[in-house]
Formats: structure tokens, C-alpha cells, sequence
């Protein structure tokens, strides 16, 4: 989801879990336009992008649902996210979770750090870096 995959690894990938997968990138197209403006400094919308994630009677798929709200510029600890899911004292488990996001940006974990403010971790590639850039971008937008 982040720019970091050669689209021919991903062919290879869908190919090798699906026989006979094939480039098709039209159905992506808003997604790359959304991504594209993201990283162009505006505020896009991912809210109308479809995505499968986990069944919301899971940890993991409370965190996820719960997480795709949190908007542009804004950020929530760790703690009150797993408050938020009713698990009040889960916050290792609700970074684990996020962790293992499959979709930055359409859920935008990013936007989950420390109590204390620090940013926490940041699994997708480019990291903790990546994540404090994208943060500072966002309150820059904010404040602009």
C-alpha cells in the first residue's frame, strides 16, 4: 500500500498464491489517486475504499474498524484505542494489531502513538521515520 513495492513482486506474489492472476490496475485507480494526494500534502477521503479486514468480534478487527476513524491530523494513544474497542487494559495487544495492518493509509495507524506523544512504532517500511514524517505533514496541512 505504501510506495515501496515493484508492481512486478506483486504480480508474482498474486500469481503465486493465485493461478492465472493478471495486472489489472482499474480497479486500484482511485486508490492511486487518493495515495497520490496523500503524499502530495492534501487531505483525501480512504473512507470509501473498500478493503476486507478482520471480523470486528476480533481484537484485531476492532482495532482495525475503530482505527480507520481516526481522522486526518489527529492522533489517539495506544490506551485510548484499546479503551475505545472496551479493552481498557489491551494497549500491547491493540499495537500488535496495528502492527500487522495490512492497508496503511486506508487504516491509519500511523495515527496511533505513545500517551506521551512519541510516535511508537511503524512496521511498513521506511518505519519509525516514515511515520513521523507522515504526521508532521498532516499537522502542517492542519495548521495551514
Amino acid at each position: 500500500m505504501l510506495p515501496h513495492y515493484r508492481m512486478d513482486d506483486l504480480l508474482e506474489v498474486l500469481q503465486w498464491e493465485n493461478a492465472g492472476a493478471q495486472r489489472d490496475e482499474q480497479p486500484f485507480e482511485e486508490l492511486i489517486r487518493l495515495t497520490r494526494e496523500y503524499f502530495n500534502g492534501r487531505d483525501p477521503d480512504f473512507s470509501e475504499i473498500d478493503c476486507e479486514l478482520p471480523a470486528e468480534g476480533t481484537l484485531t478487527g476492532k482495532v482495525l474498524h475503530v482505527c480507520r476513524s481516526i481522522p486526518y491530523g489527529e492522533t489517539q494513544s495506544y490506551g485510548q484505542l484499546a479503551r475505545q474497542i472496551g479493552s481498557p487494559d489491551s494497549a500491547r495487544p491493540v499495537a500488535s494489531a496495528l502492527g500487522r495492518n495490512p492497508i496503511p493509509l486506508i487504516v491509519p495507524c500511523h495515527r496511533v502513538v505513545y500517551s506521551d506523544g512519541r510516535s511508537g512504532g511503524f512496521s511498513a517500511p521506511g518505519g519509525v521515520k516514515l511515520k513521523e514524517r507522515m504526521l508532521a505533514m498532516e499537522r502542517r496541512r492542519q495548521a495551514g
